[in-house]
């Protein structure tokens, strides 16, 4: 059978992230290893999941996607694989980061993997999991072994985070991603406010109410001004051209953000 793709999305940085590849390609063969994402930002799992949500869905089926974003490392937390209904795996943390992609991509099966199917190596550590669990897990997925062999059966945890809900002229959602532009990326469905073209009035957390257009793309908006657009994730973002959003309102992930109409 040939391996299967593997991807790799972590908060560790470079060189964590670099032992969990060096243990992958101890049985995989060359250009199977995709990375993702190694410098997610620290223990943030909410954010997390909700790229990876996004990120794996655009790989095709049968991909094995290891994901390790786990503060509570060698903690009461299980380590978990799941088998997807389209043919892909997840590995990693049983903390809510699998939970989004997986129900995405459906769930067949899930395993609390046992620490006692791997043999432990002179530089086996409680705190690294990544490389000492999950990689060698991820490994033996993409190589064909079943995933009753990783150990028994379990359920996998859902920490779904509160949804956007309605006020009495418009909506409140938070902030779910800070790209690397600061882009605001919200949990707010473009549906719930006007068309392109729309002034609307918006609030992040506790700050001044400002009134901006909801645009189509970062050319509509002059430079150094906010405003709304459907971002590619299919949700609302609050950005300034050529600027940084994050920077302008002093807002980070779990802000709120609430969008009104104007009189």
């Amino acid at each position: 059978m040939r391996s299967r793709l593997v991807t790799l999305t972590t908060d560790a940085g470079q060189p964590y992230a670099a032992q969990m590849k060096g243990v992958l390609s101890r049985t995989l063969p060359r250009g199977s290893i995709v990375d993702l994402a190694d410098d997610l930002a620290p223990h943030r799992v909410e954010e997390a999941a909700f790229l990876l949500r996004h990120m794996g869905a655009t790989f095709p089926p049968g991909t094995v996607h290891l994901a390790v974003v786990d503060p509570g490392v060698g903690g009461a937390r299980a380590p978990v694989a799941v088998e997807c209904r389209e043919g892909s795996y997840l590995v990693g943390p049983d903390n809510g980061l699998l939970a989004p992609l997986a129900e995405f991509l459906g769930i067949r099966r899930v395993v609390r993997i046992e620490r006692e199917r791997f043999a432990a190596s002179r530089t086996s550590s409680p705190t690294f999991d990544g490389r000492d669990l999950f990689a060698p897990a991820a490994g033996r997925l993409a190589r064909g072994t079943r995933i009753q062999a990783l150990g028994p059966t379990t359920t996998l945890t859902r920490r779904s985070p509160p949804p956007p809900r309605s006020t009495a002229r418009g909506v409140r959602g938070h902030v779910v991603h800070v790209d690397r532009f600061g882009n605001l990326i919200t949990d707010i469905a473009p549906s719930l406010t006007g068309p392109e073209g729309t002034t609307l009035r918006v609030r992040v957390g506790l700050g001044k109410p400002a009134r901006l257009v909801r645009r189509r793309t970062y050319e509509d908006g002059t430079k150094g001004n906010a405003m709304l657009l459907v971002s590619s994730f299919g949700l609302l973002e609050l950005s300034v051209r050529e600027g940084s959003a994050a920077r302008r309102y002093r807002a980070g992930t779990g802000a709120t953000v609430t969008i009104e109409l104007c009189d």
